[in-house]
């Protein structure tokens, strides 16, 4: 009850986005479409401001939320690349995109992630994972490759609702796999010499890791970073 009180009073505080992506996020939630979260979107506003990328990549794009709150808080020289594999879901977020001005800023990218990834040939400033969390781990290498030195790679979702905490025969048979690859992905990511990594309680938990400004093929000293 505490922590429900906490959030709600934390809520309470924020100023909100745009009307436009509070339209959308309103219709997206009330479709079923998950969405980030609203502590999350905060976080989110924060490290954009923070870290001003010019180029952002996103793995899962949904109806397109997300990658328009980055275009709308990550400033106008920003350009995003974002990836969908939902058919269903991909004339929504290009509709949303066209009616938010923004399609010549945003990039949308349709098909599978493990197919689109390697592929890719820019490096970008700031990576967001955000899509099927049973696939991070797998695109893991090619996000490393393509996060530019001193980049942000933002991982959404991986305290899976609290189940992460729990061991791996405490969590249903048909979440076994999800649980076991997002553990290991989290110690990946927080032992990475690459990577200085930290693990936030916001939302359903986010990851945020910043790669060394130093070569990324070579093991940096990290108070050099």
């Amino acid at each position: 009850m505490t922590q429900e009180r906490t959030e709600a009073f934390i809520r309470s505080l924020d100023e909100g986005n745009t009307p436009f992506l509070n339209r959308i996020e309103k219709q997206a939630r009330e479709a079923g479409v998950p969405v980030i979260r609203p502590e999350t979107q905060r976080l989110l506003r924060f490290l954009l401001q923070m870290q001003k990328p010019r180029r952002i990549l996103e793995i899962g794009c949904a109806v397109g939320f997300s990658a328009l709150l980055m275009s709308e808080y990550g400033g106008e020289d920003c350009r995003i690349t974002t990836i969908e594999n939902y058919e269903k879901r991909i004339p929504q977020a290009l509709e949303n995109f066209r009616a938010a001005g923004k399609e010549e800023q945003i990039r949308l990218l349709q098909g599978d992630a493990a197919d689109i990834l390697p592929e890719l040939t820019d490096s970008y400033d700031m990576i967001f994972m955000d899509a099927a969390k049973g696939q991070y781990l797998s695109f893991l290498p090619e996000a490393m490759r393509l996060l530019s030195p001193g980049g942000l790679l933002v991982s959404d979702n991986v305290l899976q609702e609290g189940d992460i905490l729990e061991s791996r025969y405490a969590v249903t048979r048909r979440d076994r796999t999800i649980h076991s690859r997002m553990r290991e992905y989290l110690y990946q990511i927080t032992h990475d010499p690459r990577l200085e990594t930290i693990i936030l309680p916001v939302g359903d938990g986010v990851a945020a890791s910043k790669l060394c400004a130093s070569n990324r093929g070579e093991v940096c000293e990290r108070q050099n970073c």
